[in-house]
């Protein structure tokens, strides 16, 4: 068992590793032994708690310890560096064969970091409040207006409906709408067809 032991230490140990060089400066990475409480910190990466390899479990560990039906994953919890920086934490407890808690690989995510980041990007997606609900233009609406009033004047210079004229009026259509700049738009091959009463694919066969 002891040696079952090392072994699944051994590669939480990688894990830990790689997940702490994944996000540098941003989630610590801290493997805790929990045989050994008073030195349970078997590997720290990307260290931002200041703590260190043969330093003694936390709080959640010695409960973890204390009592096996601890939760296996405890995510997503506030917490603290000890400078007062605010984390958001995940411990995930790893059992043997038997059942028992040997470890517990835990993420500390420094969350002061990303705080300035989500302001800024919630004031830049921000929008006014005193026009209500409602908004004053809807843009994708009206380049669709348009692009309708476009087809059916050309199938009106042709005398009749988009979905009345022939393939060969449908094809000279669609190739002015293209030569006019309307195929810009990335919904418009969609918009026609629909007015056309053909296949997408068909508007861009008559585009050649």
């Amino acid at each position: 068992m002891e040696s079952e032991d090392e072994h699944l230490l051994a590669e939480a140990e990688k894990i830990a590793v790689a997940l702490g060089r994944m996000f540098p400066g941003l989630c610590e990475v801290v493997l805790h032994d929990l045989r050994d409480p008073a030195h349970a910190i078997r590997a720290v990466e990307n260290n931002l708690s200041g703590r260190a390899p043969g330093d003694p479990a936390t709080e959640l560990g010695l409960a973890r310890i204390a009592d096996p039906r601890y939760p296996d994953v405890v995510q997503n919890y506030p917490n603290r560096f000890p400078d007062g920086r605010p984390a958001k934490s995940t411990s995930i407890g790893i059992r043997n064969s038997s059942g028992d808690y040997i470890a517990a690989l835990c993420l500390n995510l420094d969350v002061s970091v990303l705080s300035p980041v989500a302001l800024s990007l919630a004031n830049l997606v921000a929008t006014g409040t005193e026009h209500g609900d409602e908004p004053l233009e809807t843009l994708r609406d009206r380049r669709a207006r348009e692009l309708r009033r476009a087809v059916e004047a050309l199938a009106a210079r042709g005398g009749g409906t988009p979905r009345s004229l022939g393939r060969d009026a449908k094809r000279a259509m669609v190739r002015q709408l293209h030569q006019d700049g309307w195929f810009d738009s990335r919904d418009a091959a969609q918009t026609i067809a629909d007015l056309l009463g053909v296949s997408r694919a068909t508007v861009y066969n008559y585009t050649k």
